[in-house]
């Protein structure tokens, strides 16, 4: 039996890859570089610093600066001893010698990085769809035609914020949430907007035929013109090279000034296949982020797929084929984890450390300003369709009001839901959901929340407001009460909306009730 490596004072972490989750770990472990205990190396492929490529839609359609995106003071971080390595590519991991092989981006000199511990956070790509007109190889990417993005960095986003800024014809292909998000946030600045989905209806893996077509109708009437059951065939451009129109298999164009590939993302494996380590639709660790036997490999956030080999494991066997979860706040509770982990380690801690919690995330809730929509859980079933024992669904529509609300029970206990123009419902059902506390004998009752004589919701302080970095409106109101005055100043303090930037509004909410009482 291979024995595990234990880290010591002194140890080199490299942590590959700087996205959001590698932030975070190195956030966490800041402390123990500046005491000497622990040599710190990040690797970026990038030439910029990690930035928070969640809001790379909202920088697109305009919404934020580059400085919205930030997400670490460079300054900070190397006064303290980190070292950080932007525009260098990891070609490949040398375990038996423990050392990286990088090349510089740019001029394409190579060198090699030893380490005593590395963690991959290397993320995901996005998957390009083969269309006559553009290269579908993932490693072209950067070299799509003008007017072809796919919102990846800001780079990418740079011809989606030059048409929005002239008001220019968006076309979105694919009607995933993100690509939803990102016509809907177009739209609300002024933009002319197409969203062409080769499915029925949009939020296919994420919502019901009802709810679906709900959905597309209220999208119709807000502006967004849906063109769903389309299959996507050729890019057209013009004269110059750049975008112009999307041919469709039956002969129909959708024409615009930009295009926006939406059509999913693959995790990057490749470095842990170069080294031998097991990968499936991602690369994969145990229950500890271990990606080895050594323990001297980790990965963790959009490239780690938790899949261990006990099969009486309770979690595991359900997740076989889903991939890792692809969401920001359980790749940053992995890395809070792993950096108490090795903290624990380094100062020689013997207490026992509480086991990483086991997150099966699958709710969504639409970041738009118009639309409400969320889901989750166990959608599968209507009303009238026979239920397993000790199963019932509930359904409430106003097609009218494009409103609906959709629960599932098993056992008292809320498996799936569903909410459309109902954000009370949907978050009382989104929080029964993740609690798994008893649902409302009747669940009409719900509906009375988003009701004339509803109320204004109130946040408590115990009521969690960023759910990607796990804050509390108490520690908001803290911050706020401390001296914080914006958004930006309360996310530098908090976290909170440094993830999907969707909790924005209780923010404003908060800062607009007690700026002036801090003041």
């Amino acid at each position: 039996m291979i024995q595990k490596y234990e880290p010591r004072r002194g140890d080199h972490l490299l942590v590959i890859g700087f996205g959001p989750v590698a932030v975070r770990l190195v956030d966490e472990l800041l402390p123990a570089v500046a005491s000497g205990d622990l040599r710190l190396t990040v690797v970026g492929a990038e030439s910029r610093v990690g930035y928070n490529r969640v809001l790379v839609g909202e920088y697109g359609v305009g919404r934020l600066d580059e400085d919205g995106l930030a997400l670490l003071d460079l300054e900070d971080w190397t006064s303290r001893g980190v070292e950080v390595l932007t525009g260098t590519e990891v070609t490949w991991l040398d375990r038996s010698a423990r050392q990286a092989h990088v090349v510089d981006t740019v001029t394409r000199t190579p060198a090699t990085l030893d380490y005593d511990l590395v963690v991959l956070a290397v993320g995901a790509r996005p998957n390009l769809p083969v269309l006559r007109g553009i290269n579908p190889d993932p490693g072209a990417a950067a070299l799509l035609p003008p007017g072809v993005t796919v919102l990846r960095t800001p780079e990418d986003a740079a011809d989606l914020r030059e048409a929005v800024a002239r008001r220019g014809r968006v076309v979105v292909l694919g009607g995933g949430v993100l690509g939803v998000e990102v016509a809907l946030a177009a739209h609300e600045e002024g933009c002319p907007v197409t969203v062409v989905h080769h499915r029925p209806w949009l939020l296919t893996r994420s919502t019901d035929a009802i709810a679906g077509a709900m959905l597309n109708g209220v999208l119709a009437r807000h502006g967004v013109e849906v063109v769903t059951d389309a299959v996507a065939k050729e890019v057209l451009r013009d004269a110059t090279g750049a975008f112009r129109a999307l041919r469709l298999a039956d002969g129909r164009t959708v024409e615009g000034d930009v295009l926006v590939l939406s059509c999913g993302v693959t995790p990057r494996t490749r470095i842990a296949e170069g080294a031998g380590l097991r990968v499936a639709r991602g690369i994969v660790v145990d229950h500890e982020l271990e990606a080895d036997p050594e323990a001297r490999v980790f990965a963790l956030g959009d490239c780690a797929e938790v899949l261990c080999d006990d099969p009486s494991c309770p979690v595991c066997p359900a997740r076989v084929g889903r991939g890792p979860m692809g969401l920001v706040g359980p790749g940053w509770r992995q890395a809070e984890w792993l950096a108490r982990r090795l903290l624990a380690a380094l100062r020689n801690d013997p207490g026992p450390l509480e086991p990483l919690v086991e997150e099966d995330v699958d709710s969504i809730r639409l970041k738009a300003r118009r639309l409400d929509f969320g889901a989750g859980g166990l959608l599968a079933g209507e009303p009238w369709q026979p239920q397993p024992a000790g199963q019932g669904v509930a359904l409430w529509v106003d097609g009218a009001r494009g409103k609906l609300v959709k629960s599932v029970v098993r056992d008292g206990v809320v498996v799936g839901w569903i909410s459309l123009g109902m954000p009370r419902a949907g978050a009382e059902l989104a929080l029964l959901h993740a609690s798994g506390r008893p649902a409302p004998v009747d669940l009409s009752v719900l509906l009375r929340l988003d009701g004339a004589d509803g109320g204004e919701e109130e946040l408590t302080p115990a009521s969690t407001v960023c759910r990607c970095a796990g804050v509390a409106a108490g520690t908001i109101s803290e911050a706020i009460s401390g001296g914080c005055s914006t958004v930006e100043e309360v996310r530098t303090t908090t976290r909170a909306g440094s993830g999907c930037g969707g909790c924005r509004g209780s923010v404003e909410k908060l800062l607009r009730e007690l700026v002036p009482q801090a003041g």
